[in-house]
């Protein structure tokens, strides 16, 4: 019997060293330990991913920039590719001496190259979005205008006590365009000019602010710095011939009594943190010299009185008139501080919901309330006071025919329509939008496209 066998049968319980000697023929794994092996020797690989790249990028011309490549235009002769390309507006130029009643109805095209105010101070977003399409910044003078140009004549011999004028108006009549104007016309007559077209900036919480322990009001230093720089920027010359009526110690410098005005601006543009204080006696000096008349122009103007967006420590929401800049425009809109030759002009905004009028600024203006109102509803005493002496000036909602008639040119000159030039389309575009200025032009014109 094998080993096998028996195994397999149980009849060897423990069998013995002797007994488990494979027989002859059977091969037994022995234990035992592997025998030391020497590893293979390394060899390196002759693989060079990166071999004669660097000649190759020497001897390769320009990256091939993908599928997408220009066609020169002699290439593309078929009449879809012949695009009519806006051509410059040959329009007058918007001058002081042509402002006159002759003078409605026409579209003048703002001095870029004389005055610089457009880029300095900016644009409101509506305007902005209206001079992308246009090939030259322009606009319509209306009776409106000659209106408010003779209002900042009167003003220029007089205190900003006796201007103080917001513009209302429903949404789209041409508010932020005859403010605009305004200011145009401010800068050619040597007015010297601070612009802010988007108000709402300075109580949305965009800037950085900090708390001012000494007039314990928060300042924005950024945005005080650049306001600082684009007013030096469009009132450069006029500023040269201004020096200051008071001395202003700061921590870098000191700017002593009948040094040039444009030092004490500088204290600001160099250091930011000091632009809130800087601004501020920027417009203590400008309300004290009467050299020049001053216009303060303020878009948005209904956000000053609304409640900012910027928080305290305790994450309390912070009033708009404690913030620095926005409480000065308001002094200077209540007739606390005025300019002893000038005048402010604001303008409510209806785009903006979040900064609203409040109820204090429309009874002060005499407009209808917008919600329900009462004795009974509460109102601040600060924005009553701040609202106090504005005088309404009311934007007509509805172009005339032939202000409508000037825009409908204007717009086809710049080839910006889509659909021939005809007066059943004019006047079917007209009624359609009630005359109202916005509409006429975004939904009466740019997007109308007939086949």
């Amino acid at each position: 019997m094998s080993l096998v066998v028996a195994l397999r049968t149980g009849r060897v319980a423990h069998p013995s060293s002797s007994s488990l000697v494979a027989p002859a023929g059977v091969a037994v794994q022995a234990r035992g330990y592997a025998a030391y092996v020497k590893p293979a020797k390394k060899v390196s690989s002759k693989f060079r991913p990166n071999a004669g790249k660097e000649n190759e990028k020497k001897n390769r011309g320009a990256r091939d920039p993908g599928a997408f490549r220009l066609m020169p235009p002699n290439a593309l002769t078929h009449p879809v590719f012949q695009t009519e390309y806006r051509s410059e507006l040959k329009l007058p130029v918007y001058r002081p001496e042509a402002l006159t009643s002759s003078a409605v109805a026409q579209t003048m095209a703002f001095p870029t190259d004389d005055s610089r105010a457009l880029k300095a101070f900016g644009l409101p977003t509506n305007i902005l979005v209206d001079y992308l399409l246009l090939s030259t910044p322009c606009s319509v003078v209306r009776e409106v205008t000659v209106n408010v140009l003779d209002q900042l004549d009167k003003a220029a011999e007089s205190s900003s006590q006796n201007t103080r004028v917001v513009f209302t108006g429903q949404a789209g009549c041409g508010k932020s365009y005859l403010m605009l104007q305004a200011v145009q016309y401010a800068i050619q007559k040597e007015w010297l000019t601070l612009y802010i077209p988007r108000g709402v900036n300075l109580v949305n919480s965009s800037t950085s602010y900090a708390y001012d322990a000494r007039t314990q009001t928060y300042g924005q230093p950024a945005y005080a710095q650049q306001l600082l720089k684009r007013f030096a920027d469009v009132n450069a010359a006029l500023l040269q011939s201004l020096t200051v009526q008071s001395s202003y110690p700061f921590d870098e410098r000191e700017v002593h009594n009948g040094a040039p005005i444009v030092d004490l601006i500088n204290v600001g543009v160099e250091y930011q943190h000091q632009a809130p204080t800087v601004l501020n006696a920027l417009f203590d000096e400008l309300a004290k010299q009467t050299k020049y008349p001053v216009l303060l122009a303020v878009d948005d103007f209904q956000a000053l009185y609304c409640m900012s967006q910027y928080r305290d420590p305790f994450y309390r929401a912070i009033k708009a008139y404690h913030l620095m800049l926005p409480r000065t425009l308001l002094e200077f809109a209540s007739g606390k501080r005025n300019f002893a030759r000038g005048a402010v002009l604001g303008a409510l905004s209806c785009q903006n919901t979040t900064f609203r009028a409040p109820l204090e600024l429309i009874e002060s203006l005499g407009l209808p309330p917008t919600g329900p109102t009462n004795p009974y509803v509460p109102r601040q005493p600060e924005l009553v006071e701040y609202a106090k002496g504005l005088k309404n000036f009311v934007v007509p909602e509805r172009l005339t025919v032939d202000e409508a008639a000037s825009i409908f040119e204007l717009w086809q000159q710049s080839k910006a329509l889509h659909f021939p030039r005809g007066d059943e389309l004019f006047l079917t575009k007209y009624t359609e939008s009630c005359g109202n200025a916005r509409e006429f032009v975004e939904k009466g014109l740019l997007q109308t496209v007939v086949f």
